[in-house]
């Protein structure tokens, strides 16, 4: 798969192409869909199949006070999508200017004329050009006019709920892991760089390897996690604390702490990927360092009594 930043790019297909369209924030079952169904018709139809999407949610551009919180960073969905056949990922830049365009200057702008499309997958709510103002329909009555096929996927339900990105936002609001990995079709992650903290896990045996996530990602709700960590191509067992630090007096940004079970090496400035499997229990504040380290005994007995039974 090959991957392209149009900014810097200024790419232009010669080749048709299958073009797959939407946001596709969180890379969740429904998408998948949508993406598994424009690979095998463009390799049913000789045509380079590609997702065309943007580096910063388009909501974060136009709303710039009300930020929308994002699933997957630009990183995790390269890497997500370079486990499928897709021939190519467009990041194109959204910006005031870009927002501007008509549904019709959209369409011939950038499917036709910069895309080569003859095939546009969407989904069944996809909007596009100025505030929003295309469907599908007016896809599919512009898809006649330039000469390409449009098709359109359905929702896809589990257990009678459509899924979409919100609703997995409103699910890890909750902490609702269960149902996040079910919608995402897969465990939602966090990635980052090992950092310092303040050290306080050391001095009371429980070393925490610190994250600290790119903005705008979503966080749990607060509180203690079943994680597997992975760590130089190894999964490892954890438990994870999301939160403000309580105990120990607030902080300002919610902090991500795992403690890798049975492991004590120095692992600052690695990169890591925090799997989240089940919340165990709310962010607490203890009125003392032993009432802290002896609920975190537990949490970490009942980390490996759920990994025990889970696989």
């Amino acid at each position: 798969m090959k991957v392209i930043y149009n900014e810097k790019d200024k790419f232009k297909f010669d080749t048709p192409t299958g073009v797959g369209l939407g946001n596709f924030d969180g890379l969740h079952v429904g998408h998948m869909a949508l993406i598994n169904t424009l690979i095998e018709e463009s390799q049913k139809n000789g045509l380079e199949s590609v997702v065309y999407t943007f580096d910063k949610h388009p909501e974060n551009i136009l709303r710039k006070k009300l930020i929308t919180p994002l699933l997957t960073t630009v990183r995790k969905k390269i890497q997500l999508l370079q486990e499928t056949p897709l021939d190519y990922l467009y990041f194109d830049k959204f910006d005031e200017a870009f927002s501007r365009l008509k549904p019709e200057e959209y369409v011939k702008t950038v499917l036709v004329d910069r895309l080569n499309v003859k095939l546009a997958v969407a989904g069944f709510n996809y909007r596009f050009g100025y505030m929003g103002q295309g469907n599908t329909e007016l896809l599919k009555k512009l898809g006649e006019i330039h000469g390409f096929k449009v098709i359109i996927i359905e929702p896809v339900k589990i257990d009678d709920q459509i899924v979409s990105s919100t609703l997995i936002r409103n699910e890890l609001s909750k902490g609702r892991m269960d149902n996040v990995t079910k919608y995402l079709g897969r465990y939602y992650s966090i990635t980052g760089q090992v950092c310092g903290g303040k050290q306080i896990g050391n001095t009371i045996g429980f070393p925490t390897a610190n994250i600290d996530p790119e903005d705008y990602l979503i966080m749990p709700s607060y509180g203690v996690y079943v994680t597997r960590t992975l760590l130089d191509g190894v999964l490892h067992d954890s438990v994870t604390n999301v939160g403000l630090n309580p105990t120990f007096g607030e902080i300002k940004k919610p902090a991500v702490e795992t403690h890798i079970l049975d492991f004590n090496e120095n692992i600052y400035g690695k990169d890591i990927e925090v799997f989240f499997l089940k919340k165990l229990r709310g962010e607490m504040k203890f009125k003392s360092v032993d009432e802290l380290v002896a609920q975190m005994k537990k949490d970490v007995q009942n980390t490996r009594e759920f990994l025990k039974l889970n696989g």
